[in-house]
């Protein structure tokens, strides 16, 4: 199935997971924890090969999964699993988890924000972006950094569906493609 297709299915679950999120004290945290693991779990591949065995019903693959996270799970999250089985969408997990991310860091005003540097990007340097941005996107930024050798020289800072490519590399293929 298309990612975008995933996408659309898993968003209700998403928001229906959200919004019991917000009714708990904590429940953001709490929610978002739970369904990083349930993600994180039916993804390995061990997991993902007894999930998909066709001799488990729907019901026996959210008892695995419940099973396996016994008490990292509260009633709420055994429910939504349960729920999930019901209508054979276990394998929809990684996406919620995913949207459900999203949707969180929308509430807080929060935004990941991936910088990759041809050279170590020192704390002052740090600060300075990550308060530009934080004024430009109007959210509180988290930044997280690495090094990519390949860029020979700049950044690349990646937030959400957003690229800002200031690297060297960058800079000539766009030459290479105003002289094509």
């Amino acid at each position: 199935m298309a990612e975008a297709e995933l996408a659309t299915i898993a968003r209700p679950y998403a928001r229906a997971a959200f919004s019991c999120a917000l009714d708990v004290e904590g429940g953001l945290q709490k929610w978002s924890r739970m369904l990083g693991l349930l993600a994180g779990v039916s993804s390995e591949p061990v997991m993902s090969a007894c999930l998909d065995n066709p001799v488990l019903s729907a019901t026996d693959e959210a008892a695995l999964l419940i099973d396996f996270l016994d008490e990292e799970l509260d009633q709420a999250g055994q429910n939504f699993v349960l729920a999930l089985s019901d209508y054979d969408r276990i394998a929809l997990l990684p996406s919620i988890a995913e949207l459900f991310e999203l949707l969180k860091a929308n509430h807080e005003k929060t935004m990941d924000v991936k910088i990759s540097s041809a050279f170590e990007v020192s704390e002052e340097q740090q600060a300075m972006i990550s308060s530009a941005l934080a004024r430009k996107l109007q959210r509180q930024v988290v930044l997280e950094t690495e090094l990519e050798t390949e860029l020979l020289g700049g950044i690349v800072i990646r937030a959400e569906d957003t690229v800002i490519d200031d690297s060297v590399r960058g800079k000539l293929q766009k030459l290479a493609g105003l002289l094509n």
